[in-house]
């Protein structure tokens, strides 16, 4: 072997435990007991290589006020991630951009249960916004609009 490959091995191979680090993200999912699409939302970020911890919680409500969802924004299930919240079937593209732009919010949102959305179908006729919630309690702007396809 070569001592320019050698040295290229050694490099790659240092780097690739912070690389699979940086890609594994924990999560906690909170979710009323029994309900089918929280966990099928649950399953596809944990495919997608998240750390998922599930919690079955009898008052779902107190979990989403003592984050400070705003009500007309709450959603099926509530997820904390890296510091945010993230509220109902939010669609892992977004909770990518989130982690990787880091702004200053308190998380993301999309109210009630669309149709199609992950875990609720996963439908190519999707439409929906995903809303950012402001830490300074600022208005909720559209963080990400999915629209058919």
């Amino acid at each position: 072997m070569k001592r320019r490959q050698f040295v290229g091995f050694v490099v790659a191979a240092a780097m690739m435990p912070q690389v699979a680090s940086a890609e594994r993200v924990a999560m906690t999912v909170h979710k009323d007991p029994g309900c089918s699409c929280c966990v099928a939302w649950s399953r596809a970020y944990a495919t997608e290589g998240y750390i998922v911890d599930e919690r079955d919680e009898n008052d779902m409500q107190a979990i989403k006020v003592s984050l400070k969802v705003p009500p007309d924004l709450q959603g099926c299930h509530t997820a904390v991630i890296n510091g945010y919240y993230v509220e109902g079937h939010v669609p892992i593209e977004a909770v990518e951009k989130l982690l990787t732009d880091r702004p200053e919010l308190a998380g993301l949102a999309v109210a009630g249960m669309p149709r199609g959305s992950l875990g609720m179908g996963d439908s190519p006729k999707a439409s929906y916004d995903v809303m950012a919630v402001p830490l300074d309690g600022s208005k909720p702007y559209v963080f990400m609009a999915v629209r058919p396809s």
